[in-house]
């Protein structure tokens, strides 16, 4: 990673499809946009965690406490095993944008778009392959 911290992106740059797709400025825009969001999550886990500690720590005699708690706290798992698996989207993101393989579509190998990418910076199909994806699961779901 020789090339990483050497492009400065300019404050207030949003990335067009005017410019060349993945140029360097591009490229480190949506590294540290990944990585914001990676500590964003981090933090919240970290949160979560802490809330579910004090919560078990305060047995609850009383079952109706008791129930809502649990259902809190099966909540608060579903929420991290949500963040658990974003976080490693993002990490495989990551990885992909050092290997130059990021914001190409894995399907047809197009550039998925910058809209689409600012937006969610850990997608890796272009919009038309993910709609033919859910057709097709819509399809089969059917069957």
């Amino acid at each position: 990673m020789s090339h990483a911290g050497s492009v400065i992106v300019p404050p207030n740059y949003k990335p067009t499809d005017k410019e060349k797709f993945m140029n360097p400025v591009m490229k480190e825009y949506f590294r540290q946009k990944l990585i914001l969001w990676r500590e964003e999550l981090l933090k919240e886990s970290e949160v979560t965690i802490q809330n579910t500690l004090q919560t078990t720590e305060l047995q609850k005699p009383d079952l109706a406490d008791r129930a809502s708690a649990e259902t809190d706290h099966a909540l608060e798992l579903r929420t991290r095993d949500r963040e658990r698996k974003l976080i490693t989207k993002i990490n495989e993101a990551l990885l992909r944008i050092d290997d130059d393989t990021y914001g190409y579509c894995e399907e047809t190998g197009e550039p998925i778009g910058v809209g689409r990418l600012d937006a969610r910076p850990i997608a890796t199909l272009s919009l038309e392959a993910q709609e033919r994806h859910e057709r097709m699961e819509r399809t089969h779901r059917d069957e």
